[in-house]
Order: C-alpha cells, then structure tokens, then sequence
C-alpha cells in the first residue's frame, strides 16, 4: 500500500528537495504540494492524504494552526500530520503535540528518518526527532507546577499499563515494548487500545503527553 503525502512548506526548493527524498521510496507517494497554509488547509481537505508533512512557519497559516484545524481534539476525522522545522525550539514542540501532530522532524534529520515518520504517522504511530525527545521531557517536568493538573481516567490504570504507558512516552515502538517488557507484539497492542480508552487518548503523542504532564515518568 503506498502511502499518500502532502508536502506544504513556503520554500520551493525545500518542497522540491522533501518530493525527491520522498518520491525516491517505492511505498510513498507525494501527491500534492501546498505553498502556505491556506493552500495546504484546502488540498489537504480535497485530497485527504495518509499523512500531511507541515513546516512551522509558513504565510497565511502556520503550521501549528493548521494541525489544529486538520487534526485537533474537536476534529471528528483527523488526518495524521508530521510537522517539520529548522528552529529546535520547545514551544514549537509543545505547540504541534498539543496541536494533534503525530510526529515531529527537524529538517537536518536525514531521509531516512523522514521516511520513518511517514510510515509511523500512517500506521498511527508517533515519530519524535531524537534529538528533541530528551529536552521535550525535561521542559515538561519544569513547567509542571504551571500547567493545569492533566484529567485522571476513571478506571485507574493497571502496573503493566503504567508499565506500557512509560515506554510510549519514550518513543519506543511497538516491537520494542514487547522486547522491553517480555510481552508479545498482540498483548502490546491489547495495552494500548486500553491506555487510549482510559485516558480519551486518539494517538501515541496523546499517551505520551499525557505520561509527561502526570509526571510518570522516571527521573
């Protein structure tokens, strides 16, 4: 199955050089080009793609903004969006995750990676640039006091939960978890389904955020 990719980004030989890397991989497919958010707002309505690839800081609509409006806790059918920038900032981090983005890349991340973010945002998995993952965790332990107490489930969460629910947090995959945890790939699977029950969670960067903003998360 080739997976369907919208590209928006104002720079036209970023989305030229973003077409090539991804165009090059026989299971993805381009299919639309957008210059600034308001194009990208419109194609990706028109064309639903499996996964929209985002610059931050475009004209018209940024790229927060645009995840909001394509993927945001009040959008009944969300698109899966990877967003992308040169600036290595938290707000930028915080703002897309929150924002409903399914992953997030720096632009010096490499093809490889960017080609794994494709896959796992269309599998519904979550894809963080390694080099954000750890100062992702430590601004979120540090704007704990600040932040409105996250909402606790009303089923209290099982030891193997709590369990599955750290290694999310930390970008591990599926195959790793079971690893990590001894389990098999379909009991993993089971645990998730449960974690996104319990805690209203559409998404892996859900649970993960909702692991950060609970303070689940070992020192």
């Amino acid at each position: 199955m080739t997976i369907r990719v919208l590209v928006a980004d104002d720079q036209e030989i970023v989305r030229t050089g973003l077409r090539m890397i991804l165009d090059a991989h026989p299971d993805i497919e381009v299919v639309g080009e957008a210059v600034d958010g308001r194009d990208a707002l419109d194609l990706a309505r028109r064309l639903r793609p499996d996964v929209c690839l985002f610059d931050i800081r475009m004209p018209e609509l940024d790229g927060i903004e645009l995840t909001r409006r394509l993927a945001g806790p009040d959008v009944a059918d969300p698109l899966a969006i990877v967003v992308i920038t040169t600036f290595d900032r938290d707000e930028y981090v915080h703002g897309a995750l929150k924002a409903g983005a399914r992953g997030f890349l720096l632009k010096d991340s490499g093809p490889e990676l960017l080609a794994q973010a494709m896959r796992s945002a269309a599998k519904g998995d979550a894809l963080i640039a390694p080099s954000v993952t750890a100062r992702l965790l430590a601004t979120f332990s540090e704007g704990a006091s600040a932040r409105e107490p996250a909402a606790q489930p009303l089923d209290p969460l099982t030891e193997r939960e709590e369990e599955v629910l750290v290694t999310v947090a930390r970008g591990r995959t599926n195959a790793e978890i079971a690893d990590d945890l001894c389990i098999s790939l379909s009991t993993v699977k089971t645990h998730l389904a449960s974690l996104m029950q319990k805690l209203g969670a559409r998404n892996r960067v859900e649970l993960a955020m909702w692991a950060y903003e609970t303070d689940r998360m070992p020192a």
